[in-house]
């Protein structure tokens, strides 16, 4: 199995404040999509060959159960197939409305995993 890349996804309590960091001060050069309006919530971000979500979240009473990474991979029927083989749970494969064909997957200690392919 071999993956294109990964992104972590990383909580932040204030999504402005923390978009202003990674761009301004780590220099993450390109907001690669952006959503919500007015945009309050999720945002990717790249720095050369670097990815990085962010997510807002309300504060260490809200359960968060969204990604905890997300990994590109190149061929979407081989990985359902290698899970298959490994007899591992898996949500979807689902085609999002951002173009991606997707699955999740939740490692043993409840990490949530998303893999995607480019739906096109």
């Amino acid at each position: 199995m071999s993956y294109v890349n990964a992104s972590p996804v990383l909580r932040v309590s204030d999504y402005q404040r923390a978009k202003a960091f990674y761009m301004d001060v780590l220099r993450f050069d390109t907001v690669v999509n952006e959503a919500g309006d007015p945009v309050t919530g999720f945002g990717i971000f790249r720095a050369g060959d670097a990815q990085i979500f962010l997510h807002s979240w309300d504060g260490p009473g809200e359960a968060w159960d969204n990604w905890r990474a997300y990994f590109y991979v190149p061929d979407m029927d081989a990985m359902i197939a290698h899970l298959d083989t490994c007899k591992q749970p898996f949500k979807g494969p689902e085609v999002t409305f951002y173009g991606m064909r997707e699955i999740e997957v939740t490692d043993p200690d409840g990490n949530v995993l998303c893999f995607g392919q480019d739906a096109g």
